[in-house]
């Protein structure tokens, strides 16, 4: 238990994701004996960010100036990032849950509310059945209970591989002609992109995560569909949130609607020019996540 893979991510990671994040790294033990990665900062209600399925804790680098005032817990999956990786029968939704739920023991977090981007929302949604009574509420960013099938081929394609590119600058240059949907973004925040989910090394751009999460994601969807609505409707009673892509492949306008329409009460907004996924530093996601914790603090 416990390997790090190649190379020592966690000094690779670059300079601007060290500068984004702005504080420490610690570790705690899950109860399998892997190490995990988290980072714990601010004080007040507490918010765990869980982040994109290949993504690590600086997925919300940019969400950091809209949680002023909270307590946020991020954490890298194992597999991910930092933490140990541990092999792909342990890379799934459920696993990351239960470690999810241990980083909050490890912390005694009693409860807290959860921002959940693309993977990260799925984990919250299976929280609201595995363990309501430690949610303040969930915050879904650019996912819901059915996965839209054209974004999950888009990322059958490059789950596991890593960039064809050799730099950062090279990366950030190409982006914005294979990210589709995505418009008026400035040059400046694919070069972040770039250096925060890529670690340069000698030999070219490298993915910061295990390349068996590729055979564990491809398995995962291997069947019937799984109907996740149970899920998504276990969160009455709590405060909820939808932030979504305008040009969103993986979570259709005809799934976001019926999210507002099964909770009418739900948080939403739309932002334009983006697609899988919002950045979470747009007005309107500010706006929204600034309307869910407030309605979070309500429950606290």
């Amino acid at each position: 238990m416990g390997a790090s893979g190649p190379f020592p991510l966690r000094a690779l990671r670059g300079s601007l994701a060290a500068d984004l994040q702005g504080f420490g790294m610690a570790y705690f033990t899950a109860s399998d004996g892997a190490r995990i990665a988290y980072e714990d900062q601010g004080t007040g209600m507490a918010v765990l960010c869980l982040a994109g399925l290949t993504r690590t804790m600086g997925d919300f680098a940019y969400a950091l100036p809209a949680l002023a005032g909270v307590r946020v817990i991020r954490m890298d999956y194992r597999g991910r990032g930092a933490s140990d990786w541990t092999g792909a029968a342990s890379y799934s939704v459920p696993h990351e849950a239960k470690d999810a739920l241990e980083l909050l023991d490890h912390l005694g977090v009693r409860r807290a509310a959860v921002l959940g981007t693309s993977r990260g929302g799925l984990i919250g949604l299976v929280l609201a059945v595995m363990a309501k009574d430690r949610l303040l509420g969930l915050c879904l960013n650019d996912v819901g209970p059915e996965i839209h099938r054209p974004g999950l081929e888009r990322i059958f394609d490059y789950v596991g591989r890593n960039p064809a590119t050799k730099t950062h600058e090279a990366l950030a240059e190409r982006l914005p002609r294979t990210m589709p949907g995505f418009a008026n973004v400035p040059e400046s925040r694919w070069l972040q992109e770039a250096r925060l989910h890529y670690v340069q090394t000698e030999d070219g751009l490298r993915i910061t995560y295990d390349p068996a999460l590729r055979a564990a994601f491809l398995a995962a969807f291997d069947g019937p569909a799984v109907d996740l609505w149970p899920l998504y409707d276990a969160l009455a009673g709590l405060p909820v949130a939808l932030i979504r892509g305008a040009n969103s492949d993986l979570l259709s306008e005809a799934c976001a609607d019926e999210m507002r329409r099964r909770r009418p009460d739900l948080i939403f907004a739309e932002v334009p020019d983006r697609a899988h996924i919002p950045f979470l530093d747009e007005p309107e996601s500010v706006a929204v996540i600034h309307a869910f914790l407030e309605a979070c603090h309500g429950v606290a």
